[in-house]
């Protein structure tokens, strides 16, 4: 397949090679280089492209994490985070779509980072989000989180199982309707007031009424997936000791 070009358009998205850099942002952002100045090896080796703002997934270790994706090339890529990367021996970023690829990290400054493709990718395809599993599709979150739901004059426990910008996949005992105006409380973010869009008991689907901004869902989420992680390293620590004292 043809490289795409300086100036295409890929996916709806106006591509900029090299340091041609939008008039918002400093070269420091998208230069894909190391602390030090030098330049990581996918800027060596391939083409780079800026790309001017796409969301994605950053999972570690099976924790997922809000980010943005800055420059991209057939090797590598720069994220902007929106929380310090946790220690981890797994890393892989998931865009919108579904597509996955495993990455390995070379290098961390501040709110931005880069990262080597294990394998090389097909640029356009990374680029392009209308093919795979779920084109065109916000970013989703897989999330362990616990809530009430007031619906009808009840209060409900209910939980989430993942959440994006505009909306949240719930499981929820009590029947609800269609369309029906629900508010819930988490304990950790603003109260949500959400419509149902589509159910199929026990699990709904909700539209928020007031969307989240990217860089606020991705504070409130981050926490939620740390203290996860803490929780099951625990458990992976205590199940250790346990083995051993019975060995």
């Amino acid at each position: 397949m043809r490289p795409a070009q300086r100036g295409q358009r890929v996916g709806g998205i106006s591509l900029l090679e090299g340091n041609d850099e939008p008039d918002d942002t400093k070269a420091s952002e998208s230069d894909a280089s190391d602390e030090s100045g030098h330049a990581s090896s996918d800027q060596r080796g391939s083409p780079r492209f800026t790309l001017l703002i796409r969301a994605a997934k950053l999972v570690v270790d099976g924790r997922e994490f809000l980010c943005i994706l800055r420059d991209a090339s057939a090797t590598g890529l720069k994220v902007r985070l929106f929380t310090p990367l946790p220690e981890h021996r797994d890393l892989r970023i998931e865009l919108a779509n579904g597509d996955r690829y495993p990455i390995e990290l070379v290098w961390h400054s501040d709110d931005y980072a880069g990262f080597r493709f294990q394998e090389e990718v097909e640029i356009e395809r990374l680029l392009d989000e209308s093919h795979g599993g779920f084109p065109r599709r916000q970013v989703r979150l897989r999330i362990a989180l616990n809530a009430m739901l007031h619906s009808g004059g009840e209060a409900v426990r209910i939980a989430f199982n993942d959440i994006s910008q505009q909306g949240a996949g719930i499981e929820c005992d009590k029947w609800l309707l269609m369309n029906e105006l629900v508010k819930i409380e988490t304990g950790v973010m603003p109260a949500i007031y959400a419509k149902v869009r589509w159910r199929s008991h026990p699990r709904y689907g909700l539209v928020f009424e007031q969307t989240f901004k990217l860089d606020e869902l991705a504070r409130i989420s981050a926490p939620l997936q740390l203290g996860q992680a803490i929780r099951d390293a625990e458990a992976g620590k205590d199940s250790e000791a346990g083995a051993r004292a019975t060995g």
